[in-house]
């Protein structure tokens, strides 16, 4: 390769040497004649041409302007002056033979040396022995978030080895449900429903949504990543459908079990990276990666009540997600993947919905312990009030939760809270409003804004506990105390 690349550089060399000196002398004379006042003779070269580009170099080295007037202090790489480096489109190029010949060499010193750097270990070839390399290439990383700015940040074939093998593929053997239309999560048919889900803990405890395995006569699940692996059997330990978080449990070698890290979703910001993993339409192992798009969303479970705190993100999730985990960047579960917001009930168009893993943890704990969870329970509906509504409605407050309606028997409706009139309907804002009802200002004394803040501060409490409810309607104010029930099994029409 050495007497090879010296060979051509030599043959390069001559063949160029005859064109260089005719050039250096047509530099001179058009030096000569710009600044001796021979102007006409510099400017009888063709724009364009060789000469002329020779001709405008020895101008520059003169020290000559474009007017033909000299001017001390600029030279070629002066203030005012740049090196354009290749020929500019449009200039005369030299022959074919020069430029055929520089490619060659060019092509021969790269190959040349891309040799010595792959054999001196700085390129990472194609190879499978990696002993040698020294930065080898690695995949893209995700974008690592502020709050993890650290370096900690991991790629997300990175998350997916060290994740991968904890996610779990689910298959639940189920009745004829009934379909619905309006319900995010389908119905009707029967047979074999699939899911995602991952291990907890080395004892066998599996999350998952409570939708999969609604209805289930029989469950199994596939661990890790391997294709040999069979399927096991599980059991549900419990769910709560208001979360629609299931825990589930296999009787499984320990090495075949990989539970995942538990991360706090409560530090996720808008435009984090999250990655999910599962078994879209039974494809399994997938990976997906995207940002968390919103934060503290509000989704219908599968009983009704509203789900609150709710993650959103842009990571492609399809049905066969479902259960599945959505993970930070550190490579910790920061949510179970739930729903997606999709135009009549087709695939993901980049809004889905995760359940926040703060909130399954208290889940969890209390199906450990428990076998069931509890949720406390005020017993009404309502909507947000809003200046456009209090005056409509001419109310003497515009904000704060409008109730529409109270549960019979439940305990705001023990304790007198008033729903609207449901046989008056008010269009506001295309908005269907029952006027009449109590409005809701404050919980214990602090200020109600929307029926967000309502929903927030009573899933916050324990059946049993007591709340001041301050309510306004018409000119009337009052406070009256409500002991909340236990959440009941749906939402009760």
């Amino acid at each position: 390769l050495k007497r090879l690349t010296s060979s051509i550089a030599a043959a390069h060399a001559g063949a160029g040497h005859d064109r260089r000196g005719r050039e250096r002398a047509a530099a001179r004379q058009c030096r000569h004649a710009h600044v001796h006042g021979d102007r006409r003779a510099a400017a009888g070269q063709r724009r364009g041409s060789r000469r002329h580009r020779i001709c405008a170099y020895a101008r520059r080295r003169a020290g000559v302007r474009r007017n033909g007037h000299r001017s001390v202090g600029h030279g070629l790489f002066d203030r005012g002056y740049r090196h354009d480096g290749p020929l500019s489109r449009g200039a005369a190029r030299p022959g074919p033979i020069h430029w055929r010949n520089a490619a060659v060499i060019g092509g021969l010193i790269v190959a040349l040396l891309g040799w010595i750097a792959i054999a001196a270990g700085w390129i990472h070839s194609s190879g499978k022995d990696t002993s040698s390399t020294v930065g080898a290439l690695s995949p893209t990383p995700a974008p690592v978030p502020t709050s993890q700015s650290n370096g900690k940040g991991l790629s997300v074939n990175q998350i997916y080895q060290e994740d991968g093998p904890g996610v779990v593929f689910i298959q639940a053997q189920t009745k004829p449900q009934p379909s619905s239309l309006l319900s995010p999560f389908g119905g009707g048919g029967g047979g074999t429903a699939t899911g995602s889900g991952f291990v907890l803990d080395h004892d066998g405890h599996i999350l998952t949504n409570a939708h999969v395995v609604e209805g289930a006569t029989k469950i199994q699940v596939t661990l890790g990543q391997s294709d040999s692996s069979q399927p096991v059997s599980a059991q549900v330990v419990g769910k709560d459908p208001s979360t629609d978080v299931a825990l589930l449990k296999v009787d499984a070698p320990a090495d075949q079990l990989h539970p995942l890290q538990l991360g706090n979703s409560g530090d996720m910001h808008v435009g984090d990276p999250v990655v999910a993993i599962g078994n879209p339409f039974g494809l399994d192992r997938t990976v997906t990666s995207g940002i968390v798009s919103a934060l503290q969303r509000q989704i219908k479970a599968p009983n009704g009540f509203t789900i609150d705190n709710v993650l959103q993100t842009d990571a492609a999730i399809n049905p066969g997600n479902s259960g599945g985990p959505l993970i930070n960047a550190a490579g910790q579960v920061i949510g179970i993947n739930s729903q997606i917001e999709s135009p009549n009930g087709g695939g993901n168009v980049g809004i889905g919905f995760a359940i926040p893993i703060n909130s399954v943890r208290n889940v969890v704990q209390q199906i450990l312990q428990n076998g069931t969870v509890q949720h406390a329970y005020l017993g009404i509906s309502g909507t947000d009030l809003t200046p456009q509504i209090a005056h409509v409605l001419n109310l003497s407050v515009d904000q704060g939760a409008l109730v529409q309606a109270v549960t019979p028997g439940g305990p705001a409706d023990k304790a007198g809270v008033k729903g609207g009139n449901a046989s008056a309907t008010v269009t506001v804002g295309g908005a269907r409003i029952h006027p009449g009802g109590d409005v809701i200002t404050a919980i214990d004394g602090k200020s109600v804004h929307s029926m967000t803040d309502v929903i927030d501060d009573i899933n916050s409490k324990q059946p049993g506990d007591t709340v001041e409810l301050s309510l306004v309607n018409g000119s009337q104010k009052r406070t009256v105390s409500v002991t909340l029930g236990n959440r009941p099994a749906s939402v009760k029409p």
